[in-house]
């Protein structure tokens, strides 16, 4: 008999929720804090009693009064075009969440079909697969369950996206007008916003997973294996989601930018985010459908299938079979720790330290991975030594293999440390403070071709350590706890996901500050400000997107163990033929899914140049800025175009794995997940760091703080036009296919499980 974990039951069953709860009441907290700072010229609104009054800038008076930016015409200007970019926004949510849902009802029924056919929709109970001597509930039963886990996931998934969406435009603005009482003002507020989802998005999802389980389990009873089979379809609805959040938003973003600077930029040499260009209100419309509703909804597809993976292979291990609930839910209260070691650390960042210059912004942020990381390790230790026995058995591809606490704890921590690693990696590749982004940018001065070359190079190099990192972790998590190991370190990268979502979507809350500022005539020093921020968030974006990526390719291993535990496959061998063709179909996948968003982008993009140029040519006084551009044209364009291309790449993610597998079976299959996980982590991570440093080389000569940088400006300079060249080829891959391919990994995985069960 496997001893029990110290933890008693009603304590976790007490705990997991009361975490979440915290997490929510603490993001609710921060969006107060950010209520505060009113879209008003009057000074006393938002300076009044409550808590933090007279710091982080609520009592402080305006240090740019001098030059007129208190102007109430420029605060209501703010004020305008922030409800501009939030109905934009929304507008383009409802009508993609419209089609969505289509596609949510088809998949649901098509998953409730499969499932239901595998013994005739049969009522009747059944021997459990790995104990044959117990009765599970009826196949009917787990299609039943399953399908509704779907929806659940789905619905999560976008509302996850939508409130983050919503939260980061009712913020904007109110950065824009913290500017004016300096950087370190402007810097709490974008940040609380991204706290404020990242909070929320962390909570959420564990709390509606925790009441899914236990809500389940009242039919279940003590079929544990089935309980947990019908739990994956929660993964399954989130990533579904995500991949088009992720890619419908992609393409609406880049669509925009790119065809705002190459005709705004390059051709009118005018400043980026200038009002006078047509295309920028759905520029800015743009960072918020993709950057954050999009990463919103992939980190939440990551959280939810690296729990339901481990929760799956652990209902046939000893925690399942002698049911142990503390043990049992291990991946939870690792979640439920998370939550309060960001709640923490987010205080370091917004009550502990203020940031006082530009040069602190960047650290500040990265101190926030550092010290969410070691607190992590702390937290993690704690939870394996209350919420798990000393000694218990992980299914192994057919055995069960004894593991200690200790080396589960291991597990989880080579993940978190690998983010970590990540992170760093990441930063270091995209970063203008370091010399890899300094050389792309120097390359500019030969023109746009060795900038793309430069550009290229660095993101193939950037490969190299992550990749390390991830196999590494794989290694050390597989030797000790089997594909267990491996789903838990995928929970240890995503453990600080509140955290990591806070920086990520600190960046885009930024940008379309700077933006604002711009539109709104606001002085250049406030300007450069925001534009600080900006280049600090272009970086934090990156390295959210290293974590998303690092974790969907331990997400996508663990849910591959599922598979081939499922369907009897003990090894795969690539020897045979049909693991071969399985094996190269699979790595072009990513390929063909690559060129299909990025033709959508470039397709999208040539409309929007052409209805730009359409505007600056034929309505008088637009250069001038005596006449208004037609923004509303543009947003239709890029919504449109989104909305139309979205639906082939979903289409090839979700159909190939149900296609291969009725033709040519699981061993082709399993080539497949192979294929287009080795392939697809690469792509990822070059593209995704390729284009973080294309942006940050452009915003270093715009910058031109060191001599360096000034040696290659200023603005419309030839080496800066180079520069946005490469910055404008290089958005689609970081904004559009890189961050997608990490759902594509994800999806065909968990797709893949759900066919085996069929």
């Amino acid at each position: 008999m496997v001893a029990s974990a110290f933890l008693p039951e009603l304590w976790t069953e007490i705990l997991i929720p009361v975490c979440a709860v915290i997490g929510i009441a603490f993001s609710l907290f921060q969006w107060f804090i950010v209520s505060r700072v009113k879209l008003t010229s009057d000074l006393g609104a938002s300076s009044s009693g409550g808590p933090n009054n007279g710091k982080n800038g609520y009592g402080d008076y305006l240090i740019e009064e001098e030059e007129g930016v208190n102007d109430q015409s420029v605060v209501a200007k703010c004020a305008e075009i922030q409800t501009a970019i939030s109905e934009g926004a929304t507008s383009f949510l409802f009508t993609e969440y419209k089609y969505v849902g289509v596609f949510m009802v088809f998949f649901a029924g098509i998953i409730f079909v499969f499932l239901g056919s595998v013994e005739g929709f049969s009522t009747d109970s059944k021997p459990c697969t790995y104990e044959k001597e117990r009765t599970c509930k009826p196949a009917l039963a787990t299609a039943a369950f399953s399908t509704i886990a779907f929806v659940l996931g789905a619905v999560t998934s976008v509302l996850s996206g939508f409130l983050g969406m919503k939260i980061a435009t009712y913020a904007n603005a109110r950065t824009t007008l913290e500017a004016r009482k300096g950087v370190g003002k402007a810097f709490i507020v974008a940040f609380r916003s991204g706290a404020v989802m990242g909070f929320l998005l962390a909570a959420s999802g564990l709390l509606v997973l925790y009441i899914t389980i236990n809500v389940f389990k009242i039919y279940y009873g003590d079929d544990w294996e089935g309980l947990f089979e019908a739990i994956t379809g929660y993964g399954l609805g989130g990533s579904s989601m995500a991949l088009f959040g992720r890619v419908g938003g992609g393409i609406y973003t880049k669509a925009a930018d790119v065809g705002a600077d190459l005709v705004g930029k390059i051709e009118r040499n005018i400043p980026e985010d200038d009002p006078r260009n047509p295309a920028v209100i759905a520029d800015n419309v743009g960072d918020n459908v993709g950057d954050i509703a999009g990463m919103g909804s992939d980190l939440f597809g990551s959280y939810a299938e690296a729990s339901c993976a481990a929760l799956v292979v652990a209902s046939i291990s000893s925690f399942g079979i002698n049911h142990d609930f503390t043990a049992m839910c291990y991946p939870l209260l690792i979640s439920s720790m998370g939550i309060l070691v960001c709640l923490i650390t987010t205080l370091f960042a917004t009550d502990f330290f203020e940031i006082k210059a530009v040069k602190e912004i960047e650290p500040a942020l990265k101190n926030q991975l550092i010290i969410s990381t070691v607190i992590m390790t702390v937290g993690i230790a704690v939870v394996s030594w209350v919420g798990l026995p000393t000694s218990f058995t992980i299914f192994n591809f057919g055995t069960q293999k004894v593991v200690k606490n200790w080396q589960l704890f291991l597990c989880v921590c080579v993940g978190l440390w690998a983010g970590l690693i990540i992170g760093f990696v990441t930063e270091y590749y995209t970063s203008n403070a370091y010399s890899p982004v300094q050389d792309v940018a120097d390359s500019c001065r030969t023109g746009a071709a060795t900038n793309v070359i430069f550009g290229l190079a660095l993101g193939y190099k950037s490969v190299i350590i992550p990749i390390f990192a991830i196999a590494i972790s794989i290694f050390v998590s597989f030797s000790f706890a089997a594909m267990y190991g491996v789903a838990v370190a995928a929970l240890g990268m995503l453990s600080t996901i509140a955290t990591g979502l806070a920086i990520d979507a600190y960046g885009p809350i930024s940008d379309n500050a700077g933006g604002i500022a711009e539109m709104a005539g606001m002085s250049h020093r406030i300007r450069e400000r925001t534009d600080a921020l900006d280049a600090a968030g272009n970086t934090t974006a990156a390295i959210g997107k290293g974590f998303a990526i690092g974790s969907a390719a331990l997400v996508s291993l663990a849910l591959f163990g599922a598979f081939v535990s499922r369907a009897g496959i003990h090894t795969v061998d690539v020897l045979t033929p049909k693991v071969i063709i399985g094996l190269l179909v699979g790595a072009m996948l990513p390929y063909w899914f690559s060129a299909m968003t990025m033709k959508s982008v470039g397709s999208a993009a040539l409309k929007m140049v052409e209805e730009v140029r359409r505007q600056f040519n034929t309505i008088p006084g637009l250069m001038e800025g005596t006449a208004k551009p037609d923004y509303a044209t543009c947003v239709k364009i890029s919504t449109d175009a989104s909305i139309k291309e979205m639906i082939p790449p979903g289409c090839l993610v979700m159909l190939t794995p149900l296609i291969v597998g009725f033709f040519f079976g699981v061993e082709t299959l399993s080539g497949v997940l192979a294929g287009s996980l080795v392939s697809g982590v690469q792509i990822a991570i070059s593209a995704s760091n390729t284009g973080g440093a294309w942006d940050n080389a452009k915003k270093y000569i715009e910058a031109g703080v060191s001599e360096h940088a000034k040696s290659l400006g200023p603005k419309g300079s030839e080496p800066h036009k180079a520069a946005v060249i490469g910055d404008t080829i290089g958005d689609p891959l970081k904004d559009t296919s890189g961050p997608s391919l990490n759902i594509l990994i994800k999806l065909m995985a968990v797709d893949k499980e759900k066919t085996c069960f069929c």
